[in-house]
């Protein structure tokens, strides 16, 4: 009768366990703000970033960002980062797109996108689009 091999267990130290982990990237999506009046009216959402990774300029930053401009980010990471999948946003809205529960749909699918997206390895080493759409107040993207 063969025994069933049980895997080693590793002793963590106190440090290991509740320590500041090594690499920390938290992004929220929060503060969805209508902006202007009529058919120029739009929605910008404001992203939170905290980190500790050498790979970003600020340990925490502020931004807001429209709806385009999450779209050119996402048009500008496919063509810097080929060989990755890059998830799609929430689709577009036509009717209703300044209701308080549609614009919470919208704010959630787009943290449920950053998240993804900033939380590939590749993305968060090779990207230069990436910590500039979430850290720098003025985004200019060009492809």
């Amino acid at each position: 009768m063969d025994k069933l091999r049980r895997p080693e267990i590793r002793q963590q130290t106190t440090q290991q366990m509740y320590g500041v982990p090594e690499n920390i990237l938290e992004i929220d999506v929060v503060n969805p703000q209508n902006h202007g009046l009529g058919r120029g009216m739009f929605t910008t959402y404001e992203i939170q970033c905290r980190t500790n990774m050498p790979y970003f300029r600020l340990r925490y930053s502020s931004v807001r960002r429209r709806y385009s401009e999450f779209e050119k980010f996402r048009d500008m990471l496919e063509h810097e980062i080929g060989r990755v999948s890059i998830p799609p946003l929430p689709g577009k809205v036509f009717t209703n797109r300044f209701r308080e529960d549609v614009i919470e749909e919208r704010r959630q699918g787009l943290e449920t996108f950053l998240r993804a997206v900033a939380g590939h390895p590749l993305i968060q080493t090779h990207s230069r689009i990436l910590s500039s759409f979430l850290q720098n107040q003025e985004f200019h993207p060009t492809i």
